[in-house]
């Protein structure tokens, strides 16, 4: 079935069950920060079982729900909880719910993720602004027959996450007193954690941080019009970086403990992003 059939289909059952909501505004939540969506002023919210053609989300720290709410005054639709490459899904499955909210009137994206830090001045905990990625997964998500409708056959990448955009996430850090890193994060397709040799070759590629998510989201993105804001919480500390493994349950307590200043953030970037967006 085409992409754009699809689409349309989703997004006729999530308007019929949601009185036609339209976000401005769209945010992925990634592995332990799902809570961002019960901070909002929830309006509407679906389970990923229920949608048409949006598949189960099977990780520890993600509900799987499109949750329709507000931020302020600002309309905001969070996918609370992504599909990710190791668990199987086809590449257009992995970013059809970008689409879909594209779809439903979304001009912006905020994608977070939690991230192994690479930079050695990096701290667990921190929160790190995205200004570029390496994808290393692969694989791309726009392979395939193209649909103009959905965006061009050569998406320039040059501007993936706009500086206009980070700046004023900046200026509102400034204004909380919250304290950020910026960098590139590298993505891989998991489910194993990376080798400590793997590390260090990505150090010499130029990576701050590493994770299994969030590359082809920004780039299906981009190819349908979003403007892309990343954040990401590091979480732990690369492989090899400290003398013990990686583990999944250290991610979750960490971006438990994040969670309020992070959400701070977030609510306060959306209503200073539609203040500029209008």
């Amino acid at each position: 079935m085409l992409q754009m059939k699809r689409i349309e289909e989703a997004k006729a059952f999530i308007q019929a069950r949601t009185d036609h909501f339209d976000p401005a505004c769209a945010v992925i939540l990634g592995s332990g920060l799902g809570n961002f969506a019960n901070s909002i002023q929830v309006d509407y919210v679906l389970p990923y079982s229920e949608i048409p053609h949006f598949k189960p989300c099977n990780v520890a720290g993600h509900a799987g729900n499109l949750v329709f709410g507000r931020v302020g005054s600002v309309r905001v639709v969070c996918q609370q909880g992504r599909f990710h490459f190791y668990e199987g899904h086809a590449r257009e499955d992995l970013i059809f719910p970008v689409r879909v909210m594209a779809a439903l009137g979304a001009k912006a994206l905020v994608v977070t993720n939690a991230a192994g830090g690479i930079n050695s001045s990096f701290k667990v905990g921190d929160m790190m602004v995205i200004r570029d990625h390496i994808n290393h997964m692969g694989t791309n998500p726009l392979i395939g027959e193209n649909e103009d409708a959905l965006g061009p056959r050569f998406q320039d990448m040059t501007y993936a996450y706009p500086e206009n955009l980070r700046t004023l996430l900046y200026a509102e850090a400034k204004k909380l007193e919250i304290t950020l890193k910026e960098g590139v994060y590298l993505a891989v397709t998991g489910p194993c954690y990376e080798t400590p040799a793997e590390i260090r070759m990505y150090r010499l590629w130029g990576a701050d941080a590493v994770g299994m998510s969030t590359v082809p989201e920004v780039i299906a993105a981009n190819h349908c019009g979003l403007k892309v804001l990343g954040i990401s919480c590091i979480t732990n500390a690369a492989a090899g970086m400290e003398d013990k493994p990686l583990d999944h349950k250290e991610v979750q307590e960490v971006t438990a403990r994040l969670a309020q200043q992070f959400e701070k953030l977030v609510h306060h970037w959306i209503q200073a992003w539609a203040k500029t967006s209008n």
